[in-house]
């Protein structure tokens, strides 16, 4: 699926951190392999949310540097393989997105489906997935945070947090945690479980931290507030600061 000069799917940032926290970035990047000619897509449809979580790639690179955690992320475009879905649910190779026809995708055949899921999605997950091993063989703390980022509005309807902590009840001490911590702070308007919910649609928490028990938070950042690099450096240190805090709060060592 791969010209000889692009990358694998998975982008590991300083992987031999010793932070207990393990970062991760499913819609991180948007690229589109050159043989699949862009899905018939102009580069302005692909710099958009509909590409990739905007943003994500910078602050969890930051995030990484402060608090010496490995961060893993994902290169080629959500719309190409959303790697936070099923690989066998419809939308996670998406006919349209939010209004977008993505002609690349139209009617593919399982075969092709087949292709990306082999090329992309396994991968990708297999990268986190012996991370994970690899800490809990040693005994290594690890908890899961895994980073994405929403629009303003959306259906045109607005959407007033600045933030949202996604959870579902497994192990969540940690989401909960930081749901307090960042409501602490006097300038947020927090969500719980919005903008969106974390449920069976999503695949790479509950993958990869349910079965084993893990800490773990998901957490939404508003795009309009990673605008450059100014309030992506402000949105690494404010979570910089209040992760620890949250997990000594979540009265646990992550196991």
């Amino acid at each position: 699926m791969f010209t000889p000069d692009e990358p694998q799917p998975a982008a590991i940032v300083n992987p031999n951190g010793v932070s207990p926290f393990l970062l991760i970035g499913d819609h991180g990047g948007n690229r589109v392999p050159g043989t699949l000619a862009k899905l018939g897509l102009a580069d302005t449809e692909l710099a958009r949310h509909i590409g990739w979580d905007i943003g994500v790639t910078a602050m969890g690179e930051a995030l990484s540097a402060a608090l010496d955690a490995t961060f893993i992320h994902q290169i080629y475009s959500r719309l190409v393989i959303d790697c936070n879905r099923d690989p066998a649910a419809p939308d996670a190779m998406p006919m349209i997105s939010d209004g977008t026809v993505v002609p690349g995708n139209a009617a593919l055949e399982p075969s092709a489906r087949a292709v990306r899921v082999a090329a992309i999605h396994t991968p990708y997950q297999a990268v986190i997935g012996d991370a994970v091993a690899r800490r809990l063989a040693v005994g290594e703390p690890t908890a899961l945070v895994a980073l994405h980022s929403f629009t303003p509005v959306m259906k045109g309807i607005a959407r007033p947090w600045h933030c949202g902590i996604l959870h579902n009840g497994a192990n969540d001490a940690l989401a909960r945690a930081m749901i307090a911590g960042l409501r602490a702070e006097d300038d947020l308007v927090v969500g719980d479980n919005e903008p969106y919910a974390m449920d069976r649609i999503d695949y790479t928490i509950p993958r990869h931290a349910f079965a084993a028990g893990l800490p773990y938070v998901e957490i939404e950042v508003r795009q309009d507030l990673l605008g450059d690099a100014a309030e992506i450096a402000a949105w690494a240190a404010r979570l910089a600061r209040l992760l620890p805090a949250a997990l000594d709060l979540a009265g646990r060592a992550p196991t």
